[in-house]
């Protein structure tokens, strides 16, 4: 108990967050090569699916933290109040339509995917709701830049999600893709906590002023747009190639994509830290740019850096991470690596330009995603093709984003 006050002094809130996010990345990691290990490629690409639809809710959800983390930033007193009520109901709104078309369609999402059963896509369904709720939860933890209780929310459903999806495998023994599902709800309802006080408030509200609620529901739709984009760039590729490729050879392009994506996810903390500091800054007229180019800098460095252990031992990490029966796809991580590094940077221009209330950045996000979608579709006789024609949108994507923040800068000094 003597040494917390003495860590308190010494490390930032901020830079504690950064630790448990890089912890909780560790364990999202160690959750995935668990899974890899235990079932082997074919049986990892059922569960991949579901661990990838977890990703593309994510982003979905992702709109309703980053818009409550922005208006937490920018409202005051009652306008905040009523903004949280509404969009406490907009979330469940969302999550409920979004889990009864998992479970309405499971049937039909069990042939595109060619999964072994509907059950898990069902199961997924009935859980959607709480990602939403826990999203805006962690929305004002992000706003308020209350950083310890957000990192605490990530850990609960880090451990609870390793725990308990062992533990519903060893009873889904027939189906692991089931015992996936199931221990993927029970990390989302173990995550609702810590609870923020201003999420369980019970004061009286006035309605929204309309001019108000008309520019947060604008910036909403263009963050659920940007998102929509992150799904496709980030999840696409999985996903064809599940619909492409053989079961044997889609499970090999998923422990390729878990690993490769290391990039993305470490990057992913500092977007965490830098979108309310940005917002606060620019409330208060001061210069944003330093901070972003001071992010770009640490992203590239850590992205250079992997990116490089990826290309100078390939056949070392796979063999480590997921076992001698994945070394076939070894060659491709440091191309796959090199993608997922230029989308995370990307990716920080395009939120620190959502920060600001500026939004081209979301529409080259959308170029970006359709030429990953487009090139594979043409090109995918083969893994190392799909690889190639994520680098080739990638470069697009990253030049696009460098070269919209120069004319931007330029148009803002002149």
């Amino acid at each position: 108990m003597i040494a917390i006050p003495f860590i308190q002094k010494k490390i930032t809130p901020q830079q504690l967050f950064m630790l448990s996010a890089l912890i909780v990345n560790a364990g999202n990691y160690v959750y995935n090569l668990v899974l890899g290990r235990i079932l082997g490629p074919a049986a990892f690409a059922d569960a991949a699916i579901i661990i990838t639809l977890l990703l593309v809710l994510s982003f979905a959800a992702m709109t309703f933290q980053l818009g409550t983390a922005r208006y937490m930033v920018l409202l005051e007193n009652q306008d905040k109040i009523s903004f949280l009520k509404t969009i406490n109901k907009w979330g469940l709104r969302v999550g409920l339509i979004l889990g009864a078309l998992f479970v309405v369609f499971a049937e039909n999402l069990q042939l595109l995917f060619q999964t072994e059963s509907k059950a898990m896509f069902i199961v997924f369904g009935v859980a959607v709701p709480l990602y939403f709720i826990m999203s805006i939860n962690r929305g004002i933890f992000q706003g308020n830049q209350d950083m310890l209780s957000l990192a605490k929310t990530y850990q609960f459903e880090m451990w609870s999600r390793l725990v308990l999806t062992l533990l519903c495998i060893l009873i889904f023994k027939d189906n692991p893709a089931i015992g996936v599902a199931v221990g993927v709800g029970l990390s989302l309802f173990i995550a609702q906590f810590p609870k923020s006080k201003q999420q369980q408030s019970n004061a009286e509200t006035t309605k929204l002023d309309t001019e108000l609620k008309a520019e947060i529901v604008r910036f909403f739709l263009i963050t659920a747009f940007y998102e929509g984009t992150q799904i496709l760039i980030n999840n696409s590729d999985i996903l064809m190639v599940k619909h492409y490729f053989d079961s044997y050879e889609a499970g090999l392009y998923a422990s390729l994509a878990l690993i490769g994506r290391v990039v993305y996810f470490v990057a992913w903390m500092f977007v965490m830290v830098l979108l309310p500091v940005v917002v606060d800054k620019h409330k208060k007229g001061e210069d944003t740019k330093a901070i972003l180019l001071k992010y770009v800098g640490y992203i590239t460095l850590l992205a250079v850096s992997i990116i490089l252990i990826c290309f100078a031992a390939p056949k070392l990490i796979v063999s480590l991470l997921f076992g001698e029966a994945y070394l076939e796809v070894a060659s491709l991580l440091g191309p796959y690596a090199l993608a997922t590094g230029l989308f995370a940077i990307a990716n920080l221009f395009a939120y620190y330009f959502l920060s600001l209330g500026k939004y081209i950045p979301v529409f080259i996000g959308l170029v970006g995603g359709i030429f990953q979608i487009s090139f594979i579709v043409f090109f995918h006789d083969s893994l190392l093709e799909v690889v190639i024609a994520q680098n080739a949108a990638m470069i697009f994507l990253v030049s696009a984003q460098i070269g919209y923040f120069l004319l931007f800068n330029r148009t803002k000094t002149h």
